[in-house]
């Protein structure tokens, strides 16, 4: 992680942490990049918070006053920007949007011509330009000035391929969809429709501020309210730029990823649509999903914490399905990264297909509890490193015995270490990570234990 760009882009409050220059410049260096040898193209979305405007007329700036032409998609989400840029032939993509953040954060994400996450080595150069390491770009003038041009058709396009990979209609289903205020709240009701379903949506109504206020995948409370009370076959929950996506059962119970990686990976198998038998997880999926596809015979890996990491995995392995806990889950034949609407299509074909209630679909996933604590210490390296902690983290996980598992990992940007714990019992878990920040401080590294 650079300065400025982290694992998925440059975040933080508006006006503070990010400020339109910054936007300007990074939309100077794209155009110039792309444009050494002729007219470069870039897409430009963004999700409904106030702030996105802004930046959104930032970055043309940039990019044109570089020579490039700068298309804009509006509010729409970070896949079909993804989308829109590998299928319409587009230099880059760049999406305006701080996710689950809320309202008055604000991001910017780069994406390649092939629809991925920018490479670091770009990134790395943008933040270079923007604190003035590399000498001032060449401005366009006269006819090679760059135009901006309204592509809202792009956001047509990416919902008829949404639509089109639907194997099965969703006639005679109920879905109840939870938009977070972002950037699916139309989008999302306009998919389901196309396919037939009856929907009822909330968190349709963004007004610049509300956009994951109380709703979305990150407050997931209102969306099985409505399940519970509306006779609703599932629902489905995405985040402010609608990459994620949780679901929620007939019941008005989670479906976390995890769950819905073991019943889309499950129903790959059986039906000859996972050659590799592989799911590609994080370090933190729990120890409940690993069972639940070891008794399905189905392989795993582990990757580092973040989707960048798990489609990094899935291109160099040829690996079809991977995600997150939290809902990012990737269908490599579909998307280059994590696409809510994707992944809640997906479900409800396996539901209609099978003609099983999500819930029992479900079941197979018990999920263990989980205690993790971020603990403040003088050395996140000579911690880890320590060997009686090492001990500590060993002895703990052996007493487990294969029904719990212990994590150690270091943040990114502080001087933090996250120690999880999963157990039977929640006392369990907690007892367990207590021991091993004991060990920590007994050797004198702990400064503080965050709530």
């Amino acid at each position: 992680m650079g300065k400025y760009f982290g694992t998925d882009g440059f975040r933080g409050e508006a006006n503070v942490d990010l400020d339109p220059v910054h936007a300007f410049q990074i939309g100077r260096y794209l155009g110039w990049y792309y444009g050494k040898s002729r007219k470069a193209r870039i897409v430009i979305g963004k999700d409904t918070r106030r702030s996105s405007y802004m930046y959104e007329n930032a970055l043309s700036a940039g990019i044109t006053a570089s020579g490039a032409d700068a298309y804009l998609l509006h509010v729409t989400t970070t896949p079909c920007v993804a989308y829109i840029t590998r299928s319409e032939g587009f230099d880059c993509g760049v999406m305006i949007s701080a996710s689950h953040n809320p309202y008055y954060d604000n991001g910017i994400k780069l994406l390649n011509g092939e629809g991925e996450k920018m490479d670091d080595a770009l990134q790395d150069a943008i933040e270079g330009y923007i604190d003035g390491k590399i000498p001032e770009l060449p401005y366009a003038t006269k006819e090679k000035i760059g135009c901006t041009v309204d592509f809202y058709s792009g956001r047509n396009r990416y919902i008829g391929y949404l639509a089109s990979l639907a194997d099965c209609p969703f006639e005679d289903r109920v879905i109840a969809l939870d938009c977070a205020n972002g950037s699916t709240w139309m989008i999302a009701r306009a998919v389901f429709t196309a396919l037939g379903a009856k929907v009822k949506v909330i968190g349709d109504r963004p007004d610049g501020v509300n956009i994951n206020d109380k709703c979305g995948s990150t407050h997931i409370e209102q969306l099985q309210e409505l399940v519970r009370r509306g006779h609703v076959d599932c629902g489905f929950a995405f985040d402010g730029d609608g990459d994620r996506c949780l679901a929620v059962d007939e019941r008005g119970e989670v479906v976390n990823g995890d769950k819905i990686m073991y019943i889309c990976a499950k129903y790959m198998k059986e039906h000859g649509q996972l050659p590799d038998n592989t799911v590609v997880t994080t370090v933190m999926s729990n120890l409940g999903l690993y069972k639940a596809l070891d008794a399905a015979g189905i392989g795993y890996e582990k990757t580092a914490v973040g989707d960048r990491y798990v489609y990094e995995n899935m291109k160099r392995n040829g690996h079809l399905i991977g995600g997150e806990q939290s809902g990012h889950i990737i269908f490599r034949k579909y998307a280059r990264s994590g696409d809510g609407l994707i992944t809640a299509i997906m479900v409800m074909q396996v539901l209609i297909r099978t003609n099983l209630p999500l819930s029992a679909l479900a079941a197979p996933v018990t999920m263990y509890p989980q205690v993790l604590k971020n603990v403040v210490v003088t050395d996140k390296e000579a911690t880890l490193a320590d060997a009686d902690v090492q001990a500590e983290a060993a002895k703990v996980e052996a007493e487990l015995a294969g029904n719990g598992r212990v994590l150690l990992r270091k943040s990114g940007t502080e001087p933090v270490l996250r120690v999880m714990a999963e157990a039977s019992t929640p006392e369990l878990c907690e007892q367990s990570v207590d021991r091993i920040i004991a060990a920590m401080e007994e050797k004198g590294y702990l400064v503080e234990v965050r709530k």
